[in-house]
């Protein structure tokens, strides 16, 4: 428990960009943030390695190690702001073991041992927070554990990487630039990292997936059931294609729970114009939340930054301070936790947009519908362009299949003659 109900202490760990923003925001709204919440939230040790040019530290205690913060007997909330796993594992362990509270923005600690913690946290009677770890600033952890606490959610479907999203959304962009030039500019603005792998092949979202699917179903924290793909093979002829049939491509989260299990994928997915999410450009995020009493919400914002994510640091700690909601920290109670299995992927189903070079010659097309009738595959959509040319570009739009189905059926017509070079396949909202 606190040592002053009207006073919350905190000590942060960490002077990057989130946590800079953070302690500034403590700071300077301190007044407003104790209007708001009859409560004073105090930031009284900061540990990290060098000071910040953008924050004052003249008033507060500044240690160069950070489990100095961790074992100062004057803080009772820890702000985990270092990222990484190693140290801040050991750091939030030690801080929930004696009995401090901790606020992270840490999705990969929390994917990969938000379990352990969570147990931890509640056999210490403290509270461990982390809305800042999904989509910056955009309160959707809140969202679906407070706001829809009287829905039944049916699926949770987003875009949760900005740099994913600003690339694809340069490449709809005049100009035909390729997926390579794009990210040189991301990597310029400082959208992407120098080594983008961790953005640009999908696991930034998936650690984040990983938590919204816990939130939202119940279901243990299972980061390595993800099925996770990439941005880094989608061209913009895909993308031209995509337009000419209404759709927008965009790099998907997508959580699902039926009667059978509960769908856990990442990956390039096509999102008709007409839906909010193909709005969503540049470094934005979006998430939308279908429910059976509210329908479908979306929740739009800034998903990184330090003054967004800064804010939804702050709005953690503040919870703490209030201590009054009585949440568990996954959302659910130990006990409440559900054993859905996490589907396959081939078991899910979903409408396909493919794209191949054929020769242009009488019978390949019925070659190609006939393959596909035969996995009881049927066509929404055929574009089908330069007739004149020796190989020819046909992109093909499906009805929702089974994803064993469309793997059958494409490994028998990549083996046709007729069939040149590779087969590019991305699902359909």
């Amino acid at each position: 428990m606190m040592a002053d109900v009207s006073q919350c202490r905190v000590g942060i760990c960490g002077l990057g960009t989130v946590a800079s923003a953070t302690y500034n925001l403590l700071t300077r709204y301190a007044p407003l943030i104790q209007s708001r919440t009859g409560t004073d939230v105090t930031v009284v040790h900061v540990g990290c390695r060098r000071d910040h040019p953008d924050c004052d530290l003249s008033n507060v205690r500044v240690s160069r190690d950070i489990f100095d913060v961790v074992r100062d007997p004057e803080v009772d909330v820890v702000l985990e702001l270092i990222g990484g796993t190693d140290p801040a594992l050991a750091l939030v362990r030690e801080a929930l073991a004696t009995g401090k509270h901790v606020v992270t923005a840490n999705k990969a600690l929390i994917a990969e041992f938000g379990a352990e913690l969570f147990d931890l946290a509640d056999t210490n009677n403290v509270s461990i927070r982390y809305e800042a770890a999904v989509a910056g600033g955009i309160p959707v952890i809140k969202a679906i554990r407070e706001g829809l606490v009287g829905n039944e959610i049916s699926r949770v479907a987003g875009i949760i990487n900005g740099t994913t999203n600003f690339i694809l959304s340069e490449m709809e962009g005049v100009g035909n630039r390729g997926f390579d030039e794009v990210l040189a500019e991301a990597q310029e603005l400082g959208y992407a990292e120098a080594d983008p792998t961790f953005d640009v092949e999908g696991i930034d979202a998936a650690h984040k997936l990983t938590i919204l699917s816990t939130i939202a179903f119940g279901v243990p924290l299972e980061f390595e059931a993800i099925y996770t793909e990439g941005i880094s093979q989608v061209t913009v002829a895909d993308i031209r294609f995509a337009e000419q049939l209404g759709y927008k491509i965009k790099h998907l989260g997508i959580t699902a729970r039926d009667g059978e299990g509960v769908e856990l994928r990442v990956h390039p997915t096509l999102v008709p114009n007409s839906a909010l999410l193909a709005q969503v450009s540049g470094v934005m995020n979006a998430v939308m939340v279908t429910s059976n009493a509210a329908g479908e919400t979306m929740y739009y914002g800034a998903g990184a930054g330090g003054d967004a994510t800064g804010s939804a640091v702050v709005s953690d700690v503040v919870d703490i301070a209030r201590d009054h909601l009585g949440i568990p920290s996954a959302g659910y109670g130990a006990s409440d936790m559900t054993t859905l299995p996490i589907k396959l992927i081939e078991d899910i189903e979903s409408p396909f947009y493919l794209r191949l070079t054929a020769r242009d010659k009488p019978g390949v097309m019925a070659s190609l519908t006939s393959i596909l009738s035969r996995y009881n595959i049927s066509i929404e959509s055929l574009v089908q362009r330069d007739a004149n040319a020796d190989e020819v570009p046909v992109v093909i739009i499906t009805n929702r299949v089974r994803e064993s189905a469309m793997n059958a059926a494409l490994a028998e017509i990549s083996e046709q003659s007729s069939v040149t070079g590779g087969i590019t396949r991305i699902r359909v909202l």
